[in-house]
């Protein structure tokens, strides 16, 4: 579906999908609210990551989300799974660090790995936030990889 046609369907000023990911993130909200600290609550919050992953509607799209779970994970052990407007993310010190947005989710082209304003990422005074992923080789692999541990600090 194009934007213009996403955006004629809205009387709000938000699409279906973005309404949809504020709900998700409300349903989030109050499910971390609920839990308690400590193991249990971040073996909660990775199965919420890898039932977000798995509810993807799209094989290639849930494909490379699980990819990129495996990647991130392994260059980021001291990150913390756990959903982010029903996306996959990854948190340090309870601040989302970095999201993948499957293409599914808004009805994009690509998948997108993004990162926030706690991502140790600077380089002058521009530099790249979000990053597109149509596949994942060895090449995107290890710049994902030397992406999330610099994002890290």
């Amino acid at each position: 579906m194009s934007s213009e046609s996403r955006a004629s369907t809205s009387t709000d000023g938000f699409t279906a999908e973005e309404r949809a990911a504020m709900k998700e993130r409300a349903a989030e909200l109050r499910a971390q609210k609920g839990r308690t600290k400590g193991a249990a609550k971040a073996a909660a919050e990775l199965q919420d990551v890898l039932d977000a992953i798995a509810k993807l509607p799209d094989d290639a799209d849930r494909a490379l989300a699980e990819r990129l779970h495996v990647v991130i994970t392994e260059a980021g052990p001291q990150l913390a799974p756990r959903t982010w407007y029903g996306m996959p993310a990854y948190a340090l010190d309870g601040k989302v660090l970095c999201f993948v947005q499957p293409a599914s989710k808004f009805d994009t082209r690509y998948t997108t790995l993004g990162f926030n304003d706690t991502a140790q990422l600077d380089d002058g005074a521009m530099w790249p936030a979000s990053f597109a992923v149509t596949s994942l080789g060895p090449a995107e692999q290890k710049t994902i990889t030397e992406l999330v541990q610099r994002a890290i600090g």
